[in-house]
């Protein structure tokens, strides 16, 4: 399948006596956007996410990486989800769109259950296919991403925290697996959700719009829950609210 990557998948240049793939390197820079879009609770952030994710799948490949290919897919389906729910929650119900909101506690044990069950789960299926040549860490960053992806897609603070924990992981993986751009972009993940999470949280627990004058329009009273701004809006005009997410 690498041939259809051909052009993707060629050398961009070399860094740190690493090779760095126009795959890895496009495929990454619009990862950040997603995330930055992602904390302006901009629609955009999903179709840039699916074309990020297309192009990192190239790029797992190339290196033997098939869980982290795998994720790549699976993030295209969930973020595919989550486009078409944030669309859809811009109804009558909710002509401002999605809400902002903490998971319930069963939401939360839920969310557990399914990070810790899929990553054993699919560590063991890589390692009997042998697809990886580290299951277990592959496994978890496919889990992890696909789990942020859906909680983002519902609207929960928690996704911030999930793509914290699989960035903690991504970082020294990509690095081993000969994958530079990304454990770079990781580190960077690491920092934008931070300061998407801070704002996500305080909005969650206030309800309040954000201070910036432009996005008024989010708003339909002082009291309403935060919300994603409607189709066509600008980014600009979006509420400043995440990581950077669990995928």
């Amino acid at each position: 399948m690498n041939h259809l990557f051909g052009w993707a998948n060629a050398v961009a240049f070399q860094l740190g006596g690493e090779t760095v793939r126009w795959s890895d390197l496009l495929g990454n820079l619009l990862g950040l956007a997603t995330v930055a879009l992602a904390i302006r609770r901009s629609l955009w952030a999903w179709p840039v996410q699916i074309t990020g994710a297309i192009l990192l799948f190239g790029a797992s490949l190339s290196v033997h990486l098939g869980g982290n290919a795998a994720r790549q897919l699976v993030v295209v389906a969930a973020a595919s989800y989550g486009w078409w729910r944030w669309n859809r929650q811009q109804g009558a119900d909710h002509p401002q769109g999605v809400e902002i909101r903490w998971a319930r506690a069963s939401e939360r044990l839920a969310l557990l259950g399914f990070l810790a069950v899929g990553t054993l789960g699919f560590a063991w299926l890589l390692s009997a296919t042998h697809s990886s040549w580290a299951p277990l860490p592959d496994a978890y960053i496919f889990v992890g991403s696909l789990a942020a992806t859906l909680c983002q897609g519902r609207g929960w603070v928690e996704f911030w925290f999930v793509w914290i924990a699989v960035d903690v992981v991504g970082v020294p993986l990509a690095f081993h697996s000969g994958l530079p751009v990304s454990g770079f972009t990781y580190g960077i993940y690491f920092v934008l959700v931070l300061a998407g999470l801070r704002q996500w949280i305080g909005l969650a627990r206030t309800g309040a719009p954000s201070a910036d004058p432009a996005a008024a329009p989010a708003a339909a009273t002082a009291s309403a829950p935060a919300r994603v701004p409607a189709p066509g809006q600008s980014v600009v005009e979006s509420a400043r609210v995440t990581e950077g997410a669990c995928a």
